[in-house]
């Protein structure tokens, strides 16, 4: 029930379901802990696994020491929360060692995808290289995280190596390696991994084509970037026109911008969108257009478009 309640977004009854129950089990714990987990509520999970290792400390109850599935979630969560995550992660780490588990593929893969999304690159390849065995899903979590922190030819040697081991790459890992491409200016390299999606017997997805996009728009190969958008076989989403439109006005290529403003216009919606609005005026106001910078401003205030405001974390070390 708990599981259930969360996965269609209603957490405070899932919670509910929680307090009420006369006996938590591992796995009730577990799953609340997942649900606030996986719905970014990383200080709400992180605090409930807390409270289940107190009650395991002071009942002294076995059966809620976590297992393996239970950190491999809690793991995940740091994952994702990046170097705010990173010292719950090592915590998680150190209670590993600190009862000898052994390092199998699936929990040694979320000690990598934790410590290369939180861009110890080192630290993660040295628990890749203590497991005995690795999959797929290994290799691409350390290929996504060197390419994620813009080591992007770090991200290529790890996919030759890989290949070398007889592991065959899947739609993720070549969203890793095109990302690196991107982040690393490596156009002919992108190509050429492009095409190997389909000598590897897999479809590009959209997240590909995205991809060469975006390198190609970086790099200032608008009409490049512009072709692959007309042909590729889906309907190009707000997410590649804003990659698209963001690069000519780094390159301030405002005329190609302009050949594409009414259809991104008649597929943002102003409570989601309200990034690609601002954009568009900008690169108005760039070009010398103000009264078009003028009018879509007015229209921004009419339907009540909101940006969402930019954030960052700066880690410091105490001396």
């Amino acid at each position: 029930m708990i599981t259930g309640y969360a996965r269609q977004g209603d957490l405070p009854t899932a919670r509910i379901m929680f307090d009420t129950m006369p006996l938590r089990d591992l796995s009730s714990w577990s799953s609340m802990s997942a649900a606030y987990m996986d719905n970014a509520l990383w200080k709400q999970g992180l605090a409930l696994f807390r409270e289940m290792l107190v009650s395991s400390s002071n009942l002294s109850d076995e059966c809620l020491k976590p297992d393996q599935l239970t950190l491999g979630t809690i793991l995940a969560g740091c994952g994702r929360m990046g170097s705010t995550g990173l010292v719950f992660g090592k915590s998680v780490h150190g209670f590993v060692i600190k009862n000898n588990w052994e390092l199998n593929v699936e929990f040694g893969t979320c000690l990598v995808d934790m410590y290369a999304k939180c861009g110890l690159l080192k630290k993660a390849c040295l628990i890749f290289s203590l497991m005995k065995h690795s999959n797929v899903v290994a290799w691409t979590a350390l290929i996504c995280g060197a390419a994620q922190h813009g080591h992007g030819q770090e991200a290529l040697l790890m996919f030759e190596k890989m290949r070398e081991s007889g592991v065959e790459p899947n739609e993720l890992t070549f969203t890793g390696i095109l990302t690196a491409c991107v982040q690393a200016g490596l156009v002919d390299e992108g190509r050429r991994y492009f095409r190997m999606i389909k000598e590897c017997g897999l479809r590009p997805t959209i997240h590909h084509y995205g991809c060469m996009v975006d390198m190609f728009g970086k790099m200032g190969m608008l009409g490049e970037a512009y072709e692959v958008i007309n042909t590729m076989p889906f309907e190009p989403n707000v997410v590649i026109w804003g990659s698209f439109l963001s690069c000519c006005k780094l390159h301030r290529q405002f005329e190609m911008a302009e050949k594409v403003v009414d259809k991104v216009m008649r597929m943002v919606r102003p409570e989601n969108d309200g990034g690609i609005y601002s954009l568009i005026s900008d690169m108005y106001v760039l070009s010398g257009k103000w009264s078009e910078a003028e009018r879509l401003r007015l229209l921004m205030l009419n339907q009540n478009v909101r940006k969402v405001r930019g954030s960052s974390f700066i880690r410091t070390r105490v001396l």
